[in-house]
């Protein structure tokens, strides 16, 4: 995807052709910065203090963290201490421990120099499926974009989202913005209503920076915006992304998402959950088993910005004493969900739903 005309992945080998780079999404939108990665320690420090996220960028980056690792000590015990380490920086996203798997089971039985190139291919190849993976979750979205654009006669598809489930959280294309981008690549009309999503505001901060650099129309909202504009027939589809879905259809994502699928569900606006196969957790049968994230309460209590003067700053939102709770996900039951967009298909968020395809995601 582009930023100022020159198209960037979101994780990619330093021209080393061994540490790793990417994008310091702390830093968005007032500064672009590439980080350099030379150890597990700064994968898990890339994840753990939110350099990178959304849950297929955190499996990349843990893939590519275990590589790091492997090249200071390729042994059976080093890596599973990586791998446990990688693992705990955050407790929500499945595709950080589904990454750390599926690496640990490709270089099993190898040693050595062996293990590690066979790491670094596996990661690249984690990376690769991503990219494609998230183009068609596009490809089948847009037959809803398509579908409403149909009925509007030339009027804008109004899609709300919600945090930042675009190519910043993922390899290229994102999950959410993939059907977006493609209707827009298309020449369909479509307008993103975007959440500004606090406490980070990765609405504000990514989504919205990466729908002006793909010249996309949009529209940033607070919030508690979205209901009123669902009241008012000025939402026609909300889609938004998951870190983690449970085999019975319950939905986890960014703390917000619930409250958006309830008034959806008030205004009868069809509520749409995009995401790869591998976000599946198909050892829970019930999303309120999954972990909620705790997230440090200065989130809540600070701010980051960009003075008039062109400096960056962070400013406190209260005074001293006051305290924050800051949960960083909420659970979406799958009544409120009106379908599961999926690489292999649009699917009903129930057991079934998600059955007729576990083949494919296998």
């Amino acid at each position: 995807m582009q930023i100022n005309g020159q198209n960037y992945q979101t994780i990619w080998l330093n021209e080393d052709g061994w540490s790793v780079d990417i994008i310091d999404q702390t830093k968005l939108p007032h500064q672009f910065q590439i980080e350099n990665l030379t150890t597990v320690e700064d994968a898990a420090r890339a994840i753990k203090d939110m350099l990178v996220r959304g849950a297929p960028l955190i499996g990349a980056t843990a893939a590519y963290g275990l590589c790091l690792a492997l090249r200071t000590d390729a042994s059976n015990e080093a890596m599973e201490k990586a791998t446990q380490f990688l693992n705990a920086q955050r407790p929500t996203a499945v595709n950080l421990r589904w990454a750390l798997q599926v690496m640990q089971k490709h270089v099993a039985d190898k040693q050595g120099d062996e293990r590690i190139e066979a790491a670094y291919t596996k990661a690249a190849k984690i990376v690769q499926d991503d990219i494609e993976t998230n183009r068609m979750i596009g490809i089948q979205g847009l037959s809803l974009i398509k579908e409403l654009a149909a009925r509007k006669n030339g009027e804008p598809v109004n899609v709300l989202t919600h945090c930042n489930a675009g190519w910043l959280a993922t390899t290229q294309w994102g999950t959410a913005t993939s059907p977006i981008y493609h209707a827009h690549k298309e020449g369909l009309p479509v307008h993103v209503w975007v959440d500004e999503t606090r406490p980070r505001n990765q609405g504000a901060s990514l989504t919205a920076y990466e729908l002006l650099h793909e010249q996309v129309p949009h529209t940033l909202i607070v919030d508690n915006a979205g209901g009123h504009l669902m009241q008012h027939g000025q939402v026609d589809l909300c889609i938004v992304g998951t870190d983690r879905t449970a085999a019975n259809g319950d939905v986890c994502n960014k703390i917000g998402t619930y409250l958006k699928a309830l008034a959806a569900h008030d205004n009868n606006v069809p509520f749409y959950v995009a995401l790869p196969t591998s976000t599946i957790d198909w050892t829970l049968n019930n999303g309120f088993d999954i972990p909620i994230e705790e997230r440090s309460s200065d989130e809540v209590l600070k701010l980051a910005g960009r003075t008039q003067a062109g400096d960056l700053t962070e400013i406190d939102l209260t005074v001293p004493g006051v305290k924050a709770a800051n949960p960083a996900f909420d659970v979406t039951p799958a009544k409120y969900v009106t379908g599961l967009i999926t690489e292999a298909g649009i699917v009903e968020a129930s057991p079934q739903g998600l059955q007729s395809i576990q083949e494919k995601a296998a």
